[in-house]
This record gives structure tokens, C-alpha cells and sequence, in this order.
């Protein structure tokens, strides 16, 4: 029988709890970077847990943040420090705690907010002066929204920038999105909520028929993930008022010289080969750099002849 899973009567399985532990052998000593959940307080990894319980000083850039996730997994500050190290300190010496307490041979466990530390968060200057003073820097990697929004997107994953947040101006956000949007790879940045509907009227100015995809909440309550072309979003009403944690993920440029009649042209021939019209339409947008949903509406509207 499978670990964790029980026989009911009736023949079916039922989940049960799997026992699982938190190491309390001490780590090497170092600077480690850990990964932390960016909604469910369940996407920790174990060994982050073994670092949060081993580590001779906890540093974090909020201290709040940290304190609470400690107290949900059952693991005590047992007295150790726990420094913050954030944007507004990195420059006046919030690091110099915790290089002193690396040059002691300690085991120093940092987090960011959420996420995976240095990814748009303060810590680079952090790891930049443990490498220098000769300190081992590690990682422990987990959740990150990044790559939660990557997964989930339908976007190109072969090549991706993450561009962190765009400027809040309409002048700079248009010097930023003439930077990207040239870019052969699929951008993603961090956007505030209350910006969006400003960020898609500027790429519509730019390139209306861009693929986008709007990922919000990623792994919480009220996840949601919107797809279509920057004018389809630029029109959709649940832009209007939008909360929380938002990434922007942009899809590469469509490519030179395929035009969607064409693209629909090559649709039908597909589906003359025992392709549907769905997997046709998905074949072509990524042959041709054309977003699939404009692909497959052109299809539809040509009735696939």
C-alpha cells in the first residue's frame, strides 16, 4: 500500500496525514537564501523549515512575515536573533549584523517578503558582501512568482525575461515597453494592480494585438488568470478595480511576414490533416508567433476552409 493512503471499506483510497519531519542537524555555516511561500503557507519547502530551525541567526525583510510563518509551521525563535534586512536599510547598514554574524562562522537563514529572495527584493547587496568577506552563499529554492506565473501562462517558455516592475510614469512605462517589446523571449514584470489598465492603454499604443497574460493572486483564495490580446484586456471589465498581487507576462513579437490570413490558411491545411481546429490553430501560433487565440478566431471566422 502507498505511504499515506488507507483502504476504505468500500474499496476506495482515502488520503490520510504523511509523517514528515524537521531536521535539526546544523547546516554549514553560510549566508542562505530561502525561498518562502507567495500565498499557501503549505508551498514551503522542507528544507527550508530545516533551515528556519536550525540557523544560528534568522534574517528577513519583514520580520512580521517571517514571525507568522514560523508560529504556522510549530518552529520557535528559541531566543535567536531575528534581524530585518529590507529596501529601506540596505543602504545604512542593515547588512553589517548580519556579515558579522557570517564572518562568525554562523548559519544566517534570510527571506524576503515572499517568493525567492533577490527576485525584484532586496538581498543583492546582502549576497554580494558575504561573497566578498569570503562567506558560502546558498540557495534554497522554492516558490516564486516568476515562474508560478510562467507555468501557468501558455506563454513560450524556451527563453523569458523578468523585468521587474515597470516605471509608474507614462513617459518612462513607454521607454520601458520600447526596451521589451523587441525582445524575442516572453517578458514578465510585476505590475501594481492599480496600474494595469494604464500598462495595457500604453502597449495597445504600441502593439494592440500582443499576446498577454494577467496571472493575480497566484496560489491564494482568489487566483485568477486572464489570457487574449492587449486590446482584449485593455476591454475586459475585470481589469476595472483589480486587487492584490499582480504579474504581467508579454509574449514575444509575432514574427515578420506571416500575416493571420496566411496563418489561417495553414490552419485548414492541418485540419485536412486530422488535426482539430483547436490543435491546428495551436501548431500554427507556435510556428508562427502569432497568438493562438487570434489564430484560432481567424480560423473560426473562416470556417476552417
Amino acid at each position: 500500500m502507498a505511504l499515506g493512503m488507507d483502504r476504505h471499506a468500500g474499496g476506495e483510497d482515502r488520503a490520510e496525514p504523511v509523517p514528515l519531519s524537521v531536521l535539526a542537524e546544523r547546516a554549514a555555516p553560510g549566508l542562505y537564501l530561502v525561498s518562502t511561500p507567495i500565498g499557501a503557507a503549505r508551498d514551503i519547502t522542507l528544507r527550508a523549515l530545516d533551515l528556519m530551525n536550525t540557523a544560528d541567526v534568522l534574517a528577513a525583510e519583514d520580520t512580521r512575515t517571517l514571525r507568522h510563518l514560523l508560529s504556522i509551521h510549530g518552529i520557535p525563535l528559541r531566543g535567536r536573533r531575528l534581524l530585518a534586512y529590507h529596501q529601506h536599510n540596505e543602504t545604512s547598514g542593515g547588512d553589517t549584523p548580519i556579515l558579522a554574524a557570517l564572518a562568525g562562522g554562523a548559519v544566517v537563514a534570510y527571506a524576503s517578503e515572499a517568493g525567492t529572495p533577490l527576485v525584484s527584493d532586496p538581498g543583492f547587496r546582502l549576497a554580494r558582501g558575504a561573497i566578498a568577506q569570503g562567506a558560502q552563499v546558498f540557495a534554497a529554492p522554492g516558490a516564486s512568482a516568476v515562474l508560478a506565473a510562467l507555468a501557468v501562462s501558455g506563454l513560450p517558455s524556451d527563453r523569458f525575461l523578468f523585468a521587474g516592475f515597470p516605471p509608474a510614469t507614462d513617459a518612462a512605462r513607454n521607454r520601458w515597453l520600447d526596451g521589451v517589446l523587441g525582445i524575442d523571449a516572453t517578458v514578465i514584470a510585476f505590475e501594481s494592480p492599480r496600474r494595469v489598465k494604464e500598462f495595457l492603454r500604453n502597449l495597445c499604443e504600441k502593439d494592440g494585438e500582443r499576446g498577454i497574460v494577467i496571472c493575480r493572486e497566484l496560489t491564494k483564495r482568489f487566483e485568477e488568470v486572464l489570457r487574449g490580446t492587449a486590446a482584449e484586456l485593455a476591454r475586459d471589465l475585470r481589469i476595472e478595480g483589480m486587487k492584490g498581487e499582480v504579474v504581467v507576462l508579454i509574449d514575444r513579437k509575432v514574427a515578420e511576414g506571416t500575416s493571420m490570413e496566411e496563418a489561417r490558411k495553414m490552419v485548414a491545411a492541418a485540419m485536412k490533416g486530422g488535426l482539430s481546429m483547436r490543435d491546428a490553430a495551436q501548431a500554427v501560433a507556435e510556428a508562427s508567433g502569432l497568438p493562438r487565440r487570434a489564430v484560432y478566431q481567424a480560423a473560426l471566422a473562416g470556417g476552417g476552409e
